[in-house]
């Protein structure tokens, strides 16, 4: 149901809190609950010298709602980890002397921006939280109940009638986060995606010669040109990833809001194409548009090649790829500037196109309803 491992290097400038140790979690299942209305009061004014003084119980208060909001600096769902239950605090009850019972306490669930609600099936999208700010009432507090004096009337002078407070609603929801990146890194395991994301921003992601170095997906602000964009890089995929074999299958889900795909390519194996071959196939069984995106194939590790075996894979890869592949080496920089200015104007194109295409959403959302 959980997910967690240890991530000792985390982006300081995604809002990273600069521990030693913390936890990365992209799912969680949550059960919230919404208040209780209070009960009116039925009740009579009694007081020394003042006859038939009437009816006078006040209305119980109204439930607190249940609400999630997006908020920045949170780049994980860590905090639901160790707490599953959320309870909003119901309303008050109705007093004598015409006081009404104060609204219960809203709840407020903050998490990442990215974050998806689902219900308890895990499939029915409910909310996507895709900007800081962002809110969703989930659920809305049971009303309070009226008391006597609501019921007062010309021909009811001395009711006695009063209602108990609704209930409120509860129900058990699913937290994805879907981490928004405008550029991500994909590719085979040992294809050098994280010394690229070393060397092009602040993450320090774990650099070693096996693979599956990667174990979960890491970010990085990346600045060229004066302009900036994120980067997200994930763990290598390898062929069946789209059924669940590695670890590929669990964060596919992270690059599916990136605007441009960096497919890196490693070099130094001697069927280069196969292994494009291998990325692209996998990003097709996966669906939800991953094959469709915006494309850019680098051959990397060509600092480990003679200049002849780096341009025979290259002319190996454009056959597959369709154009001429970018060569670059995460390790000693070369063609690096290039590919992220390639980066930079397909995200820069992306961007574009998504603003023109932009419609006005409030910021609130109205209160979801099953």
């Amino acid at each position: 149901m959980f997910f967690a491992v240890e991530d000792r290097n985390p982006d300081a400038s995604l809002g990273a809190h600069g521990c030693d140790t913390m936890k990365f979690l992209d799912q969680a299942k949550i059960h919230v609950k919404s208040g209780n209305g209070g009960a009116g009061c039925m009740s009579f004014r009694r007081e020394r010298n003042i006859p038939r003084g009437g009816p006078d119980g006040g209305d119980g208060g109204r439930g607190g709602d249940v609400i999630v909001q997006a908020v920045e600096g949170l780049n994980t769902l860590i905090d639901y980890r160790y707490r599953q239950h959320f309870k909003a605090s119901s309303g008050d009850h109705g007093k004598g002397r015409q006081r009404n019972g104060a609204a219960g306490e809203t709840t407020v669930l903050d998490v990442p921006v990215g974050t998806q609600i689902l219900a308890e099936d895990n499939e029915t999208l409910i909310a996507d939280l895709t900007r800081a700010g962002q809110r969703i009432v989930l659920l809305k507090g049971g009303d309070g109940g009226f008391g006597n004096l609501h019921y007062k009337s010309s021909t009811v002078r001395a009711p006695r009638r009063f209602d108990p407070g609704r209930p409120g609603a509860e129900m058990w929801i699913w937290l994805r986060l879907k981490l928004l990146a405008d550029a991500g890194l994909v590719g085979l395991p040992n294809a050098g995606k994280s010394t690229f994301l070393a060397a092009v921003s602040r993450a320090r992601p774990k650099i070693a010669d096996y693979p599956f170095t990667t174990l979960h997906p890491q970010l990085g602000v990346v600045h060229v040109d004066e302009k900036e964009f994120v980067l997200a890089d994930i763990p290598g995929l390898i062929e069946g990833a789209h059924e669940g074999h590695g670890l590929g299958d669990r964060f596919l889900g992270h690059i599916e809001r990136c605007g441009v795909l960096l497919h890196l390519v490693d070099g130094t194996q001697p069927d280069v194409a196969d292994a494009y071959r291998t990325i692209r196939g996998e990003l097709e069984a996966y669906g939800v548009g991953l094959a469709d995106k915006a494309e850019i194939v680098a051959l990397n590790k060509c600092d480990a090649l003679t200049d002849d075996v780096a341009a025979d894979r290259a002319a190996m890869l454009a056959d597959a790829v369709g154009a001429a592949p970018l060569k670059l080496s995460g390790v000693t920089g070369d063609g690096v500037q290039n590919a992220l200015r390639r980066l930079l104007a397909a995200i820069q194109e992306k961007r574009d196109a998504d603003k023109a295409a932009e419609t006005p959403e409030p910021a609130v959302q109205e209160t979801w309803t099953p």
